[in-house]
């Protein structure tokens, strides 16, 4: 581990020191901690920059979704055909099938 020498106020190293001590730490590991955050981008402006822009985002997806007036199906699409019926209507094997099925249908005997 290296060893780092920084010039401070007088008075700025009291306070730390009286403030990492309430805090059960170090001015080292404190310093470390702050530069770590600083060189992951975590420290604290960044976290409240990132949270207000996606709160920001958050806004404008619920706006956008609240203006979009909700579209409703249409008649015609409540009675059309799904893929899979009109996928098949050009189908030999249905008409094969439907042909078959009325053959096999007994003939309704005429009122005498």
């Amino acid at each position: 581990m290296s060893n780092l020498t920084i010039s401070l106020d007088d008075e700025l190293l009291k306070q730390a020191r009286i403030r990492v001590a309430q805090q059960g730490t170090s001015l080292s590991a404190k310093v470390r901690e702050l530069l770590q955050q600083y060189v992951n981008g975590t420290d604290d402006a960044t976290r409240r920059l990132r949270e207000e822009a996606t709160a920001k985002l958050m806004l404008a997806i619920e706006s956008a979704t609240l203006a979009t007036p909700a579209l409703l199906p249409s008649p015609k699409a409540a009675t059309r055909n799904t893929l899979r019926e009109e996928l098949y209507d050009d189908d030999f094997r249905v008409n094969d099938r439907n042909a078959s099925s009325l053959s096999k249908k007994p003939a309704r005997q005429a009122k005498t």
